[in-house]
């Protein structure tokens, strides 16, 4: 199983977990962590995570979020295919880094698109003929 976790969630485990919700998905990040370390589950990485990651101010959370990178089993490239899905996924309403992000895992024959951001999430969730499926960590 190919998983393409975002860069929201895989710095969820790094939120504050005063809210419960927060706190339920940030375990369940560590649990896919856990069963990508244990090769239960690939996880795939792209140019755009790269980018978004290495843009992350705090300097704890950007080499969490590189470390995590680093357990990658595929990494993609922007190519053509992936900037003409992204340019049809941002006239589908969703932002331009967030369709790369999409495109990509697309492309890449991910089963998992994972993320916790709500907004993506239930646009993703809408797409039609994707093979990605858009999922939270829960």
């Amino acid at each position: 199983m190919k998983v393409y976790l975002d860069s929201c969630c895989q710095q969820r485990s790094l939120d504050n977990r005063n809210q419960i919700r927060i706190a339920v998905e940030a375990e369940a990040v560590l649990g896919i962590l856990k069963l990508i370390e244990i090769n239960k589950i690939e996880l795939i990485s792209s140019e755009p995570l790269v980018f978004d990651i290495s843009n992350i101010p705090d300097k704890i959370r950007r080499n969490y979020g590189l470390y995590i990178l680093n357990k990658s089993v595929d990494f993609i490239k922007i190519n053509s295919r992936i900037e003409k899905l992204a340019h049809q996924l941002m006239n589908n309403g969703i932002d331009p880094l967030d369709s790369l992000h999409l495109a990509s895992a697309e492309i890449s024959n991910s089963d998992y698109f994972c993320t916790t951001d709500d907004k993506l999430l239930k646009k993703a969730k809408t797409l039609k003929g994707m093979w990605v499926k858009a999922i939270d960590p829960l």
